[in-house]
């Protein structure tokens, strides 16, 4: 299925990012699965470090295909997040489109520090 129409959409819906990153593995933080006959506009991604002590590091990469797949292309490398801070990491002025076929992975220095939280549209 081919992505959809942005000028004329049929539905719009609202979608959330809540994860927390209990690892240091890639964790899928928003997936588009291929012929999904959508467009996923993510508006929001605040990264939370709730250790009170720690700084920990972010990665966030769009991957080209679902599921983390494919070579990815790091949209934050390595950016420290303070301890007992919030980074904000996408805004609505600056949204990240996924189409189908593709993810958004986060990737966490240390496991149970970091948190991802956000929001996202869905256009069909």
């Amino acid at each position: 299925m081919a992505n959809p129409n942005l000028r004329n959409p049929t539905s719009i819906t609202l979608g959330e990012i809540s994860t927390s990153l209990a690892n240091t593995s890639a964790t899928i933080i928003v997936n588009n699965a291929a012929s999904s006959g959508t467009v996923i506009e993510v508006t929001s991604l605040y990264i939370c470090n709730d250790d009170g002590t720690n700084d920990a590091d972010i990665t966030i990469a769009h991957h080209p295909a679902a599921g983390g797949g494919g070579t990815a292309v790091q949209i934050l490398n390595t950016v420290t997040v303070p301890a007992d801070a919030t980074l904000v990491a996408i805004t609505k002025d600056a949204p990240i489109v996924l189409l189908e076929n593709q993810s958004l992975v986060a990737i966490a220095s240390a496991g149970n520090d970091l948190n991802c939280v956000g929001a996202y549209r869905v256009l069909a």
